[in-house]
């Protein structure tokens, strides 16, 4: 791993656990409010999502592929449902089928999905060769 590739897991790593945290706070408020596993956890996702997203962009990668703010965006949300969606099976499978705490089970998830995103989005997103270099004009 070169250094700059360390630097930004680590950057990564500190934003994740801000987002994380924030999911967390909102996960155990929804549920406290009565709401289900499901929604609660969406709910706390998508704010750490947009959370994750702005200090990606702002202050953790240091390379983008795509140029247009717009289609990165779309990416990196679709890269987030994807592990929303593993968010809810791995959630899912330690509430239902290994009878853990819904609120013990959110850890173990959350380090997966972590490791998850990172990959998928440095891969994607945030690689020293554009994918494309086309900007959309309005």
């Amino acid at each position: 791993m070169t250094a700059s590739n360390l630097l930004e897991f680590v950057r990564y790593a500190l934003c994740s656990a801000l987002a994380l945290a924030i999911d967390f706070a909102l996960y155990l408020l929804a549920l406290r409010m009565g709401q289900a596993v499901p929604v609660a956890a969406a709910l706390g996702f998508s704010v750490g999502l947009m959370t994750s997203y702005v200090l990606s962009v702002r202050w953790v990668f240091l390379q983008r592929r795509i140029l247009d703010r717009r289609q990165e965006l779309l990416v990196f949300c679709t890269v987030g449902v994807a592990g929303l969606l593993l968010t809810q099976l791995l959630l899912w499978l330690l509430v239902q089928r290994a009878a853990m705490r819904p609120e013990w089970a959110k850890l173990p998830t959350a380090v997966l999905v972590f490791m998850f995103n990172f990959s998928v989005r440095k891969a994607l997103l945030f690689a020293s060769l554009p994918l494309r270099k086309i900007r959309y004009e309005n």
